[in-house]
């Protein structure tokens, strides 16, 4: 009955119970009891329909990164983050990499970046970032920058600005 719809699997059935192939099957072969011949050899041959086997699917390897050493809550207080609403920014001159913005991070300051790669300066200003505000002072390209701006790499290449999706407040600390 099911050589209309799978012959190959009906070949290999009538095969295995040792009828002899035919070239046609008939729906009137099977009508009458007792068409099969007596003493046929039952062959066991491959399964008709294998039974599929699923892998299972290999775990994601956890994926790690390098760290730093651990440090205690305390020490990470130590951090002062706050929001910044940046005023101005100016690509420093001579220079492929650096911007000079002018921020307001509860009091007016100025930091210096290496993102002029990534962001144009006009695009920058009216944006509020995430700024380190208790690092030393440090010069670059002969500017004082007092504090870091937080970045990261973003996915397609190119660094990512933390930023906020609601209105932040110039100064509040980022907690």
């Amino acid at each position: 009955m099911i050589a209309p719809f799978m012959p190959g699997a009906a070949r290999k059935i009538l095969d295995q119970i040792g009828q002899k192939r035919r070239q046609e099957l008939h729906f009137d072969d099977i009508r009458k009891w007792g068409g099969l011949k007596p003493g046929s050899t039952v062959i066991r041959g491959e399964a008709l329909f294998p039974r599929v086997e699923y892998k299972k699917e290999e775990e994601a390897p956890v994926k790690t990164f390098e760290s730093l050493p651990d440090i205690s809550y305390e020490e990470f207080q130590k951090v002062d983050l706050r929001v910044a609403k940046v005023l101005e920014a100016e690509a420093v001159p001579k220079s492929a990499k650096l911007v000079k913005l002018k921020i307001d991070c509860g009091e007016v300051r100025t930091i210096v970046a290496g993102i002029l790669q990534d962001y144009k300066p006009e695009d920058l200003v009216g944006k509020s970032i995430v700024v380190v505000v208790n690092l030393k002072p440090h010069k670059a390209h002969g500017i004082e920058s007092r504090g870091m701006l937080l970045a990261t790499d973003a996915q397609k290449g190119g660094l990512a600005l933390v930023v906020f999706d609601k209105d932040a407040l110039p100064g509040a600390k980022v907690r």
